[in-house]
């Protein structure tokens, strides 16, 4: 097929190749990520039956409308006396286990140890007992709470979803609770209020995203307590305590505030035991105190991901009467956070929520008696094994039937112990017979109080401990069935997408190098030396993406890569000029403009020691911190001017002293100003005042004005009849590129932590210097320096201390500004601050237009009667929009079967799926930027020449 493509075709082809692209996206993430199946219904009688009897509640459950009759009928059938009155859940949000329990048998920091003397003399004097429970990934509030009450792992997607919780339907223990009549309040984050609407009693939530705030957000909390703890009209009160982790995001584990902070926690448990444990004065019965975390915190105090820093929980018991002989017996116990909801259950005599994959906490059920504890393990395995049934088809259970173990009648199962083998689920029917047959046994003996009844009771709660842990790891790992079908045809659709995007720029390449497509096509064209770089940077990020360690340390490959592509430009200029002539200003130039892009290449990649596995080691933005607070000031506010400074000059390279463009340097100036000012007296890790946030929302709205002003109403002065038409749109898209530009940048270093304003005038430079390059004939074709801007972004957002873990992602940032809170708002300043570094590359692509046209001015293309709007568009918009769709297309779709074929990975939900999140939000971030740059320069270009129409027909008439 001979005929060029025109831009309606190419416009077409591209829009629904992104169509396709967004189609299969969509049907693989909700395919690959459904949410979690479960057990529909509420536990009820029946989870006291065996799970082989009739399923179904017995007959006069339903009749029991009185919650105080169902919970007699509860402990009725449970076997189990409840010793306790009332519960006290105290969450400490994002506290580590490390700060209260040490770690690998070593005690506590002395400063953490210090700051909690209370906490610490309890576990001393055996009055508590603390486990490092892990968390689940992802480890963000929401889902962490799910588990806990309902002991289900939620499904990867929670992670989104945190940020607009909504009410949770699947069985929990809240519901439980509510069922027999319980009595609930509720004091700190609102997540709870979303989760169970209806169930509290009182409450008084606060919001958990304002992170700016350590202080009143838990004064909130603690204002309520001596009230609750003198009132006798509840039996559940739940305080979830947000400062520490608000410390965390501002200022990391090891913030001054730190040590204040646990020192309060410290006192308000002490308020507690000794008010609500120790003094009996008020008849209010049995309390026991639970102190848990939901998740931990890394080294900079964010969390999200799956590193032991950040899944090491605390949940601690306080009131067990568990019989601790020593401090390291109260302290190295290890559990899943899952295993709450099943303990607190049985202690408490309600039904274990029907689609809990936890298991008993060890050495919380040792104050009962032996038969208490063998019928507790029993509900345990009861309730496991009905998730198993769910799971494996009932032919696996073959000879079993309703009590056949208490009455020995379970045709074609020998009553023996024997030992478990085959594959997995065969192991654990084998397990839970072992355990059954043992049970049984014992209770033959139990009246007889020998020793051998005391051997079968420990060979008993040995057979099923090894049952639940078993089951317990075995459902928790197992995958949803996921549909093969769906799937594939989201796969299919991302293929089909890059086929199309990869067609439309070979098509467009033939148009522009005027080679032919099929010379283009085949193996014996031959490409440069960066083209072929630029394609060998593609091979070897596809290649890596199999590994697990190689999608941790991605940032090596970026950096690697852009330094490497920065030498090939040294290299070939080096080639292209005649050392022996002396002095050479052109010369010059460019070798100082490579040499910046060397230096500032390099200082970016030693700002941040990103990635998971060496974040310890020393970096840049390590030294200065630790030089202190005084250096990082300084840094930043001369980063901000010389950020202010380089973009308005930028704004007035054009030769055009338009008074649009001085109106808008003017703005841009106040903008500086403005941000300059916040920097310098309301950037604190504490600020909340009224005057930052108006400040802020002044800076939000002058740098809206600007930068939409500049590309609505640049191109409308843009007229000057002594300069052609290309030279017109190119002098008009410079100047909007500018305030892009420094738009963003402005925007950055409002949003960013102070540190990273250095990064931002580096990454401001690196444009500025290949910009500058370009300009001046950089000798590579336009495909190769688009690749490269959009690499450089790439390195860029590792640079700027992003990683493949959501723990990277900076929370504290996305509230600036921001009065009330905004899960919208919140949301896009968020993905702002991740992706700052694209999305600036991305924006530059403007200004590259506007250089490439002026450059052009006096070519073919500008002179040729012939050339209408569209060819302009097609030969100078045309690469700029599509590298960066097809170098994401190839990406996106590599990942999305590398995902696929790694589904039963080890490390798919704690390495592959974060990863994916980021390769979708980039994609976004491509589509957006893209967008932004197709628009701006069809808006120049369409109004320009309806411009210079009207002034050709005024000078014809």
């Amino acid at each position: 097929m001979t005929t060029a493509m025109t831009c309606t075709r190419l416009t077409i082809f591209t829009v629904a190749g992104i169509f396709l692209q967004i189609i299969g996206l969509s049907i693989f993430v909700f395919g690959f990520f459904p949410v979690k199946p479960t057990l529909s219904g509420v536990s009820g009688s029946e989870s006291y039956r065996d799970p082989f009897c009739d399923s179904s509640p017995i007959s006069n459950e339903s009749e029991l409308h009185h919650p105080e009759k169902l919970k007699l009928l509860y402990q009725d059938l449970s076997g189990i006396s409840s010793k306790y009155d009332r519960l006290i859940l105290m969450v400490i949000d994002g506290l580590p286990a490390e700060f209260v329990l040490g770690k690998d048998g070593k005690p506590p920091w002395k400063v953490w140890k210090e700051s909690m003397p209370y906490t610490q003399s309890l576990l001393a004097n055996g009055d508590a007992i603390g486990y490092h429970a892990k968390a689940a990934p992802p480890t963000v509030t929401m889902p962490r709470l799910k588990a806990m009450v309902s002991g289900a792992i939620g499904g990867f997607l929670d992670v989104a979803f945190n940020f607009n919780t909504q009410a949770l339907l699947d069985d929990n223990l809240l519901g439980q609770f509510f069922r027999i009549g319980w009595k609930m309040v509720m004091l700190g984050d609102e997540t709870w209020l979303k989760l169970f609407p209806g169930l509290f009693m009182r409450h008084d939530g606060v919001s958990s995203f304002f992170v700016k705030d350590t202080v009143q957000v838990d004064r909130n909390v603690s204002r309520h307590l001596p009230d609750e703890l003198n009132s006798d009209d509840w039996n559940l009160l739940i305080l979830h305590y947000l400062g520490l982790d608000h410390v965390g995001h501002t200022g990391g584990r090891n913030s001054p505030l730190m040590p204040a902070k646990l020192k309060e926690m410290d006192d308000i448990v002490r308020t507690m035991h000794l008010r609500a444990l120790m003094d009996r004065s008020h008849d209010q019965g049995q309390t026991l105190l639970i102190i848990v975390s939901d998740h931990g915190m890394t080294e900079n105090g964010n969390h999200g991901g799956s590193s032991y820093e950040e899944t090491d929980s605390l949940m601690l018991f306080i009131g067990l009467n568990s019989n601790i002989s020593d401090y390291a017996s109260a302290t190295n116990n290890v559990a899943f956070q899952v295993d709450l909801a099943p303990t607190l259950a049985l202690l408490f005599g309600v039904p274990i929520p029907k689609n809990n994959v936890g298991v008993l906490v060890p050495g919380t059920l040792s104050s009962l008696r032996d038969f208490e504890q063998l019928r507790a393990l029993e509900l345990n395995s009861w309730q496991l094994l009905r998730l198993m049934q769910a799971q494996i088809q009932n032919s696996s259970f073959p000879g079993f039937s309703c009590n056949c173990f208490l009455d020995g009648t379970c045709e074609g199962l020998e009553l023996d112990i024997s030992e478990c083998s085959g594959d997995k689920e065969k192991q654990l029917i084998c397990l839970f017979r072992n355990a059954a047959v043992l049970h049984g046994i014992w209770k033959s003996k139990k009246s007889t109080e020998s020793s051998s009844a005391m051997e079968d009771f420990s060979r008993a709660l040995d057979a099923y401990n090894t049952f639940l842990k078993t089951a317990s790891e075995w459902l928790a790992s197992k995958t949803t069935e996921k549909p093969v079908l769906l799937l594939g045809l989201g796969v299919s659709a991302m293929l089909i997408s890059c086929f199309i995007c990869a067609t439309v720029f070979l098509s467009l390449f033939k148009d522009v190098y005027h080679e032919p497509k099929d010379q283009v096509c085949s193996l014996s064209f031959l490409l440069n030396l960066e083209e072929m770089f630029i394609f060998a940077l593609l091979l070897i990020l596809v290649i890596s993406m199999g590994s697990s360690s190689m999608v941790e340390e991605e940032h090596y490959i970026w950096h690697f890569m852009v330094s490497t592509f920065y030498l090939l430009l040294l290299f070939k200029t080096s080639k292209s000029f005649n050392f022996s002539e002396g002095m050479n200003i052109l010369r010059d130039f460019k070798f100082g403009s490579i040499f910046s892009l060397l230096i500032s290449g390099r200082l970016l990649r030693g700002w941040h020691q990103g990635g998971v596995n060496w974040t310890y080691l020393p970096d840049i933005s390590k030294w200065l911190q630790q030089a202190g607070s005084g250096y990082v000031k300084w840094i930043q506010l001369i980063s901000n001017f010389l950020v202010i400074v380089l973009g308005l000059y930028t704004l007035f390279r054009t030769e055009s002293n338009r008074k649009s463009v001085r109106i808008l340097a003017f703005g841009f100036s106040a903008c500086g100003f403005l941000t300059l000012l916040h920097a310098g007296r309301y950037q604190d890790e504490m600020s909340t005042d009224f005057g930052a946030t108006v400040t802020v929302k002044v800076i939000y709205y002058l740098l809206s004005i600007s930068a939409i002003g500049a590309s609505l109403v640049l191109p409308w002065s843009a007229l000057n009849k002594d300069k052609s038409f290309l030279a017109e749109v190119g002098d008009c898209l410079y100047s909007i590129g500018s305030a892009y530009i420094l738009c963003w940048c402005l925007l950055q270093l409002l949003l960013q932590q102070p540190i990273n304003s250095g990064p931002i005038l580096l990454l401001l430079l690196q444009i500025l210097a290949i910009l500058c390059l370009s300009s001046n004939d950089l000798q590579v074709n336009e495909w190769v320096e688009i690749a490269a801007l959009y690499y450089m972004g790439m390195a860029g957002h590792f640079a700027l201390g992003n990683s493949n873990t959501l723990a990277t992602i900076d929370v504290a940032g996305a509230f600036i500004g921001i009065s009330s809170h905004s899960t919208i708002l919140s949301g896009i300043l968020m993905f702002m601050i991740t992706y700052a570094s694209p999305m600036l590359f991305l924006l530059s692509l403007v200004m590259y237009i506007g250089a490439k046209l002026r450059n052009h001015s006096h070519s073919t293309i500008s002179t040729h009667p012939e050339t209408s709007l569209g060819q302009i568009l097609k030969l100078k918009l045309g690469f700029p929009c599509l590298v960066p769709l097809c170098i994401n297309s190839i990406l996106l779709t590599a990942y999305t079967v590398v995902l696929l074929l790694m589904r039963n990975h080890l490390f798919v939900w704690s390495v592959f799926s974060p990863k994916y999140l980021y390769v979708c939000a980039t994609t976004l971030c491509t589509y957006i930027g893209v967008f932004i740059v197709a628009a701006t320069v069809t808006y120049a270009c369409s109004v320009t020449t309806f411009l210079k129409s009207n002034r050709t027909r005024h000078n014809n008439s």
